[in-house]
């Protein structure tokens, strides 16, 4: 259940990306990747280590996955800005 917490909460806060410039690799369908792999994968590593199986949910569970999508959108963006400085 955990896991579904995780990859709706990228989801949700992907949509907040219309508001930035669109620089992310490939684009929006990139941006998505970043948010969700991002959160997914941010989000189990907190849950293992913190002791919890992917079957325990609760509002911090949601939570957890936040600076997931924020690390994984800003990888995304990096690489997006670093391929359009190299086409030029």
């Amino acid at each position: 259940m955990a896991l579904l917490v995780f990859f709706i909460t990228g989801i949700a806060l992907w949509h907040f990306t219309v508001f930035l410039p669109d620089h992310f690799w490939q684009g929006i369908v990139g941006a998505f990747l970043g948010a969700v792999l991002g959160a997914v994968i941010f989000g189990m590593i907190v849950q293992e280590v913190s002791g919890k199986s992917l079957g325990d949910t609760n509002l911090g569970t949601a939570l957890t996955a936040v600076p997931g999508v924020a690390i994984g959108l800003g990888v995304v963006y990096l690489l997006g800005v670093r391929s359009e400085q190299n086409l030029d």
